[in-house]
């Protein structure tokens, strides 16, 4: 990513009591507001700087993006301590979940067309800015029913859970599953998810979030600060981690024999696992238009919501790495970019 300042040429017309006039070079590209890190580290090291704005390849769209989100996940993205997993490179910029607006697009673009809503997940962030490029399978018709700052609570989020629930543990009507951090950014729409599937969820989280579990059609809400969910939790055919440590160390024996452990932050103890006669498997999202699209089906038939905590500027985006470091958001916090378009 290479970004340039934009040089300004300023005609002053103040000798003659008048107005200053402001004109851009016509060989200079077009700038953009975004959030950048230079260097990893702790989220004080973001800064809001102006930057050249991305040309689409052949193969992506410029999108405007309306609104992104926070994830778990960006505080470790954002130190570097998986920057060779996860991709990435300096100078980043953040966001990962974006609802946004078709700006241009390149030339062998088939599916989308300047104006489109949409929303989706940049596999290698760029959401916090005013325009980000992605490429097609990234992204899919936004739900109607939301407006843009609900909808870019959903894509990581969703994706995730949609992911681990269907394609790896292919969860069926009637199995049990057993989800924790069922208030957080993922555990919120695993809860649905499981539910939409026909399966019964027991689900754990702090005091303050017994009402949105039950909200969300949990069967079972599950207080971590004063129970233990494996004297709650017998049999289940399918866990959900997004804690790990001891969370997932002691879910290993609340599984039964030919079930799956899944963690979003740790590899299953293949000890453990052969121990009890179960499967495990580390779940990484990626993007898929696919799953993006059925997941805004469900949006718009009811059967799914995202939970919006807390709607931020750009110019707050320290506070929203701050608050996501912290794993105890309920939902999503939101970062606004731009106004809602209109019509």
């Amino acid at each position: 990513m290479q970004f340039a300042r934009s040089t300004l040429a300023f005609l002053s017309l103040t000798g003659l009591g008048l107005l200053s006039v402001c004109t851009t070079r016509a060989d200079e590209k077009p700038t953009m507001r975004a959030v950048v890190a230079h260097k990893y580290g702790a989220p004080e090291v973001l800064k809001i700087e102006q930057v050249q704005r991305p040309e689409p390849n052949d193969d992506e769209v410029l999108v405007r993006v309306i609104a992104s989100s926070v994830n778990p996940a960006d505080p470790l993205t954002l130190s570097g301590k998986y920057a060779k997993e996860f991709g990435t490179h300096l100078p980043l910029i953040p966001g990962y979940d974006i609802a946004a607006v078709v700006e241009k697009t390149g030339a062998n673009v088939t599916k989308l067309k300047v104006g489109d809503a949409v929303y989706g997940y940049p596999t290698f962030g760029g959401g916090w800015a005013d325009y980000v490029t992605v490429k097609e399978r990234e992204v899919a018709a936004k739900p109607k029913s939301l407006n843009f700052v609900e909808t870019a609570a959903v894509p990581m989020g969703a994706l995730t859970a949609w992911q681990a629930l269907v394609d790896v543990a292919k969860l069926q009507p009637g199995q049990t599953i057993l989800v924790h951090g069922g208030s957080g950014g993922v555990g919120s729409f695993a809860v649905q998810i499981a539910k939409v599937r026909g399966a019964r969820v027991i689900a754990t989280a702090s005091t303050a979030n017994q009402d949105l579990l039950k909200q969300l059609g949990a069967d079972m809400a599950v207080d971590y600060t004063t129970t233990k969910f494996e004297d709650v939790a017998k049999e289940v055919d399918a866990v959900l981690d997004p804690v790990g440590k001891d969370t997932l160390a002691r879910s290993y024996g609340v599984v039964r024999k030919g079930g799956i452990v899944m963690s979003l932050v740790a590899r299953p103890d293949p000890a453990e696992l052969q121990k009890h006669g179960i499967r495990g498997a580390g779940i990484s999202v990626h993007a898929d238009a696919n799953d993006l699209s059925e997941i805004a089906q469900l949006i718009d038939a009811g059967k799914i919501k995202p939970i919006v905590t807390q709607v931020l500027p750009l110019n707050e985006a320290i506070a929203a790495q701050q608050q996501a470091a912290t794993h105890h958001t309920r939902g999503k916090v939101v970062i606004r970019i731009a106004e809602e378009p209109k019509g």
